[in-house]
């Protein structure tokens, strides 16, 4: 309730959250996003590193009920990972929805190599380990 006390406060898709928030009742959430049990992530490693909640979510700030926008199957991680200077940002933009998707131009693509080096990104060498992902 954080955040829909001021973003879509009174949509009728939220009363749900809002009944659960008033009772004390907890929602039954349909499952979005559901990796493997073989598969860990951590997003705390990925926020640290300047990677936005937008780059994997998508723009849920659009989205009247929340979708998969990503597959998150195995080569679309590995599409970061082996190019992380495309998908990185400033820490302080990680939750800017508006932020792009992706640095495309020469420039940008100069200053997601510049965050690599500033956030000491391993990028391609993770990939080195399958135990990174796979446990």
């Amino acid at each position: 309730m954080n955040c829909h006390k001021q973003i879509w406060a009174d949509s009728p898709y939220l009363e749900p959250v809002r009944a659960s928030f008033r009772t004390g009742k907890p929602i039954e959430w349909i499952r979005v996003h559901d990796l493997p049990d073989y598969a860990y992530f951590n997003h705390s490693i990925h926020v640290n590193k300047g990677v936005g909640c937008s780059t994997c979510h998508g723009r849920v700030d659009e989205m009247p009920i929340a979708y998969q926008s990503s597959s998150l199957q195995m080569e679309w991680c590995l599409e970061c990972h082996r190019n992380p200077e495309r998908f990185v940002r400033e820490k302080g933009k990680v939750f800017d929805m508006n932020w792009r998707p992706e640095n495309k131009s020469a420039t940008e693509i100069e200053y997601g190599r510049s965050l690599l080096v500033k956030y000491r990104i391993q990028g391609k060498q993770v990939l080195t380990s399958c135990s990174t992902c796979h446990r």
